[in-house]
């Protein structure tokens, strides 16, 4: 490998080399800057497999990689993209019947999946799922690194091959590693920035207007949320280029102009993107606000060191020895211009404090808070120290110089060894390792391309030394932050994604499918958050955040769990609420079984049922008399609760209770209800509250917490021969209990209800894709009702006539009218699919303005030339 630069403009690489600020076109030789980029690829993905390789983890050892939402979500979300794309799913990429019931799922497509390489998905076995997921990743940090390589010199010419050891640096930053790995679709920001640094580049050259959209485009279709950070990021970056070149106000606004609308132009394109994710995150259940908690100064200087991880939220920003070294130099190198050097380092600094500062971090953040770490965007920040790191490497740093940054980088060391969270986090040894063994190397290596110049023997020697560097330093960080991770995180445990028991599971569920006659699910979320999608049945759990607003309050309502404040609801466990909803077989924790489950069925209704009366609403103001209404029979009955003992407890007019904190040594306050069949199921509706339940002297554990958590239906035995029910709540504060706490389940008027559905059950039902269909029993009047809870963005017919889709208890009404219907049709449009799709024709317009003005200037001038 040659330091040499091979362009005609970068002969020495050191001297006579053009300034970014004075020539804007460099020359840059395509199969030299090919393989340059193949190198820098290679060497990043080569570290982070040979890193995953020793940690045994998959796919070159037994060990998971399904960490938090990598398993919770993503996993599952490419499982239900396979089953959609070979025809296995009942959805499309319009709606999800797998999942809740039945919800929309462009926005999660667009948002989870569209990075271009989820979609190796479909061309794996279904059972090799993890295997895309994990090439997603991968071969996101390998283009991203290879584009990072060839935009580092349109910044300012100089050797390719020693742009690409300092592009490795920014394809495996700490924020790739850490916050990215597992969030595939985040992976895509590390192509983002590159790219739309080079459509940027040639806006300022006045070239190339259609092919910079399409990559400006390309980039918000991968991932919009990391797009935007890359497309402010690299905005800033080129007001500082434009501001060094030497050029006259008119054409340095010019050119901004040109960079300016190729951004509009392919934001346009990607419009159906932005608009149908704005609308879903719009229309999902709220999370509460959060607070942010900012970092020590200190502790993010420590941050630019390698290999290493905290188990608090820190700013990922490190990029590798070589990297880091250079950044530190780059205020000393003499050959940058001060003006030169004053820019960037001012550019860094305004883009730091406005990363750290609550309020202007949700600029980067895409105008909200972000639900989890605040330091999402700092990928970007990576970026531009590698941007700076190659204008000083370009200038071949002198010995005085690299002394200077060795200076900074004693300071930065200080840090991560003093800094607050070194002394209250875990041990940090692997950055000792790093900045030795690295370190060394890099500096040496630096210092020692001050000696070779003109000696191509010598040269190559010191490529190798630093090319090793590179890469030991990026295995070491990787190996490093995963190890870290295991340690101080038990939390992010790999989930079981494919093995021998999601296998069995899906097995089961698919020889019981038969929707939409009926539903099959998962139950008890033995593996992810998502079961249904990564097993393909038809439950109630989903995790997303675009789970709608409307699908959290209308399960909770009817008694359903959810945590996240409604964002993961989670599958029934009575009969009473898989019967509304059409489950007629379910899985169901048995740990003496070798596969963990075991699959139980029941009766249930059919999955549109007919009824002649209006919705209860607010009379059913408890789970029991939801379900009473929806099953059109008193199948639950809910006993009034007289307080016998204890602290005097408050009952409301709504019919909820207020129960003080238990003091120490007292007793709990205890209620006593009548009223219920002997033998009778014992079912507690317990919401939010938490403390220790007592029920007829069994004791449950409650753990609720509003808004965040909610329990659902539990079973607590049976009614005694008395047909007395005892109930007592004990917890360290005050509690409130929803009104309805108690409800005894008939088994036989359940039966006979579902029975009678059945019975007047719609025929010929239909449903795939968005939409479904049905005939009616002769004459049927009052509502259809379908077993789904999502109404907005839906378009319904009866008999030809448009009708409007309400809220029926919870679920999808639809009036039939006081005359008799017979036919009913329903589709689904995602809201703001039709706008985002004007919006892309008016990027086509863009995109076809600046050729279609030259074709017209062309052919106005060819008369006149023949003149």
């Amino acid at each position: 490998m040659s330091a040499t630069a091979d362009s005609t403009t970068e002969a020495s690489g050191i001297t006579g080399a053009p300034d970014a600020a004075t020539s804007p076109v460099p020359t840059l030789r395509p199969r030299t800057e090919l393989l340059a980029g193949l190198l820098a690829a290679v060497l990043a993905m080569l570290a982070y497999c040979v890193a995953m390789a020793a940690r045994g983890t998959y796919p070159f050892g037994s060990r998971g990689r399904a960490i938090n939402d990598l398993g919770n979500q993503f996993v599952p979300f490419h499982a239900h993209l396979w089953d959609l794309a070979h025809g296995a799913a009942p959805g499309d990429l319009f709606y999800n019947w797998n999942s809740a019931f039945g919800v929309p799922f462009l926005g999660d497509a667009f948002t989870y999946l569209a990075n271009p390489f989820s979609w190796l998905t479909v061309v794996f076995p279904r059972d090799m799922v993890d295997l895309p997921v994990f090439l997603t990743t991968l071969l996101s940090i390998g283009l991203g690194t290879g584009l990072m390589t060839h935009y580092l010199g349109r910044l300012r010419p100089g050797s390719p091959w020693l742009r690409a050891l300092l592009a490795v640096g920014f394809g495996l930053c700490a924020w790739a590693v850490n916050d990215a790995s597992p969030d595939p679709m985040w992976c895509w920001g590390l192509v983002s920035v590159p790219l739309i640094g080079i459509a940027a580049d040639w806006a300022l050259q006045g070239r190339r207007w259609v092919l910079g959209s399409l990559a400006v485009a390309l980039c918000w279709f991968g991932n919009f949320y990391t797009a935007a950070m890359a497309t402010l990021a690299i905005g800033l970056v080129t007001l500082v280029r434009v501001f060094l070149r030497d050029e006259d106000r008119r054409a340095k606004l010019l050119g901004l102009a040109r960079a300016a609308g190729m951004v509009v132009v392919g934001v346009a394109l990607a419009a159906p993107v932005l608009l149908v994710s704005l609308n879903a995150s719009k229309s999902a259940a709220p999370m509460p606000d959060t607070t942010l908690k900012m970092t020590s100064i200190v502790d993010q200087v420590a941050m630019l060191l390698p290999a290493s991880r905290y188990s608090t939220s820190v700013p990922n920003i490190a990029v590798g020895m070589l990297g880091l070294i250079l950044l530190l130099t780059f205020p000393f190198v003499r050959r940058v211009p001060v003006r030169e050097r004053v820019a960037w380092l001012v550019m860094l600094a305004v883009t730091w404090a406005s990363m750290m500062l609550p309020a202007t971090l949700i600029l980067w953040q895409g105008g909200a808070k972000p639900n989890g770490s605040p330091f999402r965007d700092v990928f970007v920040f990576s970026a531009m120290t590698i941007m700076v790191a190659w204008l000083a490497l370009s200038r071949r740093p002198q010995p005085r110089e690299l002394l200077g940054g060795t200076g900074l980088l004693l300071v930065v060391v200080l840090c991560a060894a003093f800094g607050p969270v070194s002394q209250h986090h875990g041990s940090q040894e692997y950055v000792w390792i790093t900045l030795a063994l690295c370190g060394a190397l890099t500096l040496g290596g630096l210092l020692a391309l001050n000696f070779t110049r003109g000696k191509t023997g010598p040269t190559r020697a010191v490529g190798a030394v630093l090319a090793f560097s590179v890469l030991a330093c990026g295995t070491l960080s990787v190996y490093a932050i995963d190890t870290l991770r295991d340690r101080d995180r038990p939390f992010f445990t790999p989930h079981a994604t494919v093995n021998s028991q999601t296998k069995a599971a899906r097995a089961a569920l698919a020889a019981t499918n038969d929707f939409p006659v009926s539903r099959t699910d998962p139950g008890p979320h033995l593996f992810v958050n998502n079961d249904s999608e990564l097993l393909n049945g038809q439950g109630a759990d989903y995790y997303s955040s675009y789970t709608p607003q409307q699908t959290a309050e209308a399960l909770g309502a009817l008694g359903f769990p959810y945590t996240m404040a409604g964002r993961h609801v989670f599958s029934p466990s009575d009969p009473a609420s898989r019967a509304i909803f059409g489950i007629t077989s379910y899985l169901e924790t048995d740990k003496t079984n070798p596969n963990g489950f075991v699959q139980r069925h029941q009766a249930a209704s059919p999955l549109l049922t007919v009824h002649g009366a209006a919705p209860a609403g607010k009379a059913a103001v408890n789970p029991f008399a939801k379900m009473n209404d929806l099953l059109g029979a008193d199948v639950w009955t809910v006993p009034t609760l007289t307080q016998t003992r204890g602290p005097a407890a408050t009952q409301h007019a709504d019919g909820s209770i207020t129960v003080p904190a238990h003091a120490k040594g007292s007793a709990f306050p205890t209620f006593t209800a009548t009223g219920c069949t002997v033998g009778a199921p014992v079912y507690v509706n317990t919401a939010f509250a938490a403390g220790t339940l007592q029920v007829n002297g069994q004791t449950a554990d409650l753990a609720g917490t509003y808004p965040m958590t909610k329990a659902g239906l539990r079973q607590v035995g049976t009614v005694g021969a008395d047909g007395k029910i005892s109930l007592a709540l004990g917890s360290f504060k005050e509690q409130k209990l929803p009104a309805g706490v108690l409800g005894c389940l008939d088994t036989g008027r359940l039966d006979g209800a579902v029975a009678a559905q059945k019975a007047a059950a719609p025929t010929d039902l239909k449903v795939g894709g968005h939409g479904f269909s049905a005939t009616l029993p002769s004459g049927s009047t009052g509502y259809a009702v379908m077993a789904t809870t999502v109404r907005d963005g839906w378009s319904c017919t009866v008999d030809g006539r448009s009708v409007k889709p309400v809220d029926y208890d919870g679920l999808f009404g639809i009036p039939l009218g006081a005359h008799g219907a017979k036919n009913l049709s329903c589709s689904y449009t995602p809201p703001g699919l039709k706008s985002g799709l004007a919006g892309t024709g008016v990027g086509l317009l863009g995109l076809l303005s600046l050729p279609g003005y030259a074709w017209l200037r062309r052919r106005s001038t060819l008369p006149r030339a023949r003149a």
